[in-house]
């Protein structure tokens, strides 16, 4: 279509290409594939690709949908994990507006920590020592305030180790059979409204109720 992309900016799991009219909105769904200049696995379909003056993006299993307006007058950068604007007093605002929540739930939720995923609220969870079924009303604002911070934290160093390659030797608890800290087994279980995996230790992580 021979036109300038102006910016390029992320919103939780959607990315946007941004134009002069127009934005593409890329939601990557569970899948995540992109690649660049080479095509990967022919079994999977091109959804999208962007033919720059020296280079071709290609995304792959993602819904593309076009949006007329301007990104900032759709989306709340203040919610957005990564972002500059990102509030934590907003974020433990609506997390206190869900008193009877579980914390597994509140750090999935979209409109509380967007770009927060599955993997993201299992380490955050061990890291702070947090039960996952602990329900909101009984954890001490110290300890949400923590979980907070270190749901930003951790989603620095998820994008940090991911450029790396090193993600998965950083996982403490996400598909660990040990607790690195008791020498106990990690329970695997799936709890929380969406009945989301949730790796954990009985003894270290403290339960709230």
């Amino acid at each position: 279509m021979n036109k300038k992309v102006n910016d390029f900016k992320s919103h939780g799991k959607h990315f946007l290409i941004c134009f002069d009219q127009f934005t593409l909105r890329v939601h990557f769904l569970l899948s995540r594939f992109y690649s660049i200049d080479t095509q990967i696995k022919a079994e999977k379909s091109i959804c999208l690709s962007l033919q720059f003056k020296n280079r071709v993006v290609y995304f792959y299993t993602c819904a593309i949908k076009e949006l007329d307006k301007n990104p900032d007058e759709i989306y709340d950068w203040t919610i957005e994990i990564m972002n500059d604007e990102w509030s934590a007093g907003k974020a433990l605002k609506k997390i206190k507006d869900n008193p009877n929540e579980m914390v597994c739930d509140v750090l999935l939720d979209q409109d509380i920590f967007a770009g927060v995923g599955n993997i993201i609220k299992n380490e955050v969870l061990y890291r702070i020592k947090m039960y996952p079924q602990s329900m909101v009303v009984q954890v001490p604002l110290p300890r949400l305030k923590l979980l907070i911070k270190e749901a930003r934290n951790y989603s620095f160093d998820f994008l940090k180790w991911k450029k790396e390659d090193v993600l998965r030797k950083n996982w403490l608890a996400y598909k660990k059979k040990i607790c690195t800290r008791c020498n106990l087994p990690i329970i695997k279980t799936d709890t929380g409204k969406k009945h989301r995996s949730i790796y954990f230790c009985i003894n270290c992580q403290n339960l709230y109720k």
